[in-house]
C-alpha cells in the first residue's frame, strides 16, 4: 500500500512541476510574439491609437468648451435679472420713501411754524427762570452775588 501511495504521489509531483513549466514557457512564448509584433506591425496600430486618441481628446474639449459657455451665458443672465429685480426694488422703496416725505413735511413745517418762540427746543429743556426780585436788602445782596460771581460768556 505504502507503494502505491508512494506512486501516485510522485505522478502528481510531475504532473505539477509540469503545469508549472508550460506555464513558464507559454510565458515566454507571448513574450516573443510581442516582440515580434511590435517590430512588425506595432508602429501603425500605435498610431492608429495616437489618431483616436486625439480625435476623443478633441471632441472632449469642445464638450467642455460649449459646457463652459453656456454656463457663462446662464450666468450673465442670472446676474442681468438679479440686477434689475434689485434696481426695481430700490426705486420702489425710494418712491415709498419720497412719498412719505412729501405727505409727512408740509405738516411738520406747519407746526414748527406755529410753534411759541419760547417753548424750549429739547424736550429735557427747562423754561428759562425769571430774575429774583428783591424784596429785602437781604434779597437783594444775594441776588447781586449770583449776577456777579457768575463769569460772562
Amino acid at each position: 500500500m505504502l507503494n502505491t501511495f508512494q506512486q501516485k504521489t510522485s505522478r502528481v509531483g510531475d504532473t505539477v512541476f509540469a503545469a508549472s513549466r508550460q506555464v513558464w514557457l507559454a510565458g515566454l512564448g507571448a513574450a516573443v510574439v510581442t516582440r515580434d509584433w511590435a517590430e512588425k506591425e506595432a508602429a501603425g496600430v500605435f498610431r492608429t491609437l495616437v489618431k483616436e486618441g486625439a480625435a476623443v481628446e478633441s471632441r472632449a474639449i469642445r464638450l467642455v468648451g460649449d459646457q463652459v459657455e453656456s454656463s457663462m451665458t446662464k450666468a450673465n443672465t442670472v446676474w442681468k435679472h438679479t440686477r434689475t429685480t434689485v434696481e426695481n426694488v430700490v426705486r420702489v422703496y425710494a418712491d415709498t420713501a419720497a412719498g412719505i416725505v412729501s405727505q409727512s413735511l408740509p405738516a411738520l413745517l406747519t407746526a414748527v411754524k406755529s410753534a411759541p418762540a419760547d417753548a424750549p427746543k429739547r424736550r429735557n429743556a427747562q423754561p428759562a427762570r425769571k430774575p429774583a426780585v428783591a424784596s429785602t436788602r437781604k434779597n437783594a445782596k444775594r441776588a447781586m452775588r449770583t449776577t456777579k460771581s457768575t463769569p460772562k460768556r
